[in-house]
């Protein structure tokens, strides 16, 4: 597979409530065809927004059924309010993830300070339908890959799932390799992937990854098993 990226940056700047979003994955198999630019997920990764909230902003309460929320802090942090976990402060470099399944939830994700935030949100159907609500966090770690979304169903770490969500906060000169196809976000710092330059807010897909960082980056790997 060729390697593509697609360029933040590039796509229109939209959002609803106190977000202003772009939303590089919106996949057709749950959003039907649209006329945007954004690329269809891989397994069952069915939508990326790169997310800012205006100061104090939030979403407002909302319900989920049947998908599974995955929120990057990138940079501030949020409140949460909802079902699930109410009252949760999620901060820069950690990562919140809750299962609707077909109990479903509802929640609010609001911005306590004076100042944006940033917030990644990816969205995963998950492969058994009916399955009970529940909410897991982590917190990343400097120089590491982190697994915050999928695997066997012999553990209980992270949601079971064939389509698989890393985030990783990689030291400048540090190269991660990773086998099989993937979707990535860069979204702190910059190098090359694959011998092309990225940066924060380029989105790969492509084949056998090979990330080095020139800065300290952050970035966030899809792919299935």
């Amino acid at each position: 597979m060729t390697l593509q990226v697609l360029h933040r940056d590039d796509l229109k700047l939209g959002g609803f409530a106190g977000i202003r979003e772009h939303r590089l994955v919106v996949d057709p198999r749950v959003f039907g065809n649209n006329d945007t630019k954004a690329w269809s997920g891989i397994g069952n990764f069915v939508y990326l927004a790169d997310a800012k909230f205006i100061p104090n902003g939030e979403t407002h309460l909302h319900p989920h059924k049947e998908i599974d929320v995955i929120s990057v802090i990138v940079d501030g942090r949020i409140s949460h309010k909802g079902s699930l976990e109410e009252g949760s402060i999620i901060e820069a470099n950690q990562v919140q993830v809750q299962r609707a399944g077909g109990e479903g939830f509802l929640h609010n994700e609001v911005n306590p300070d004076d100042k944006e935030n940033r917030m990644i949100q990816l969205w995963i159907t998950p492969e058994k339908s009916g399955e009970p609500a529940g909410y897991k966090s982590y917190s990343l770690q400097q120089g590491k890959i982190i697994r915050v979304y999928g695997g066997d169903e012999n553990q209980d770490d992270t949601f079971a799932s064939k389509t698989i969500l890393d985030v990783g906060l990689v030291d400048a000169k540090q190269t991660v390799s990773i086998d099989g196809e993937f979707i990535a976000y860069v979204t702190l710092g910059k190098g090359t992937l694959n011998g092309q330059k990225v940066t924060n807010g380029d989105l790969v897909r492509g084949n056998e990854l090979e990330f080095h960082a020139e800065t300290n980056s952050q970035i966030i790997i899809v792919r299935k098993i």
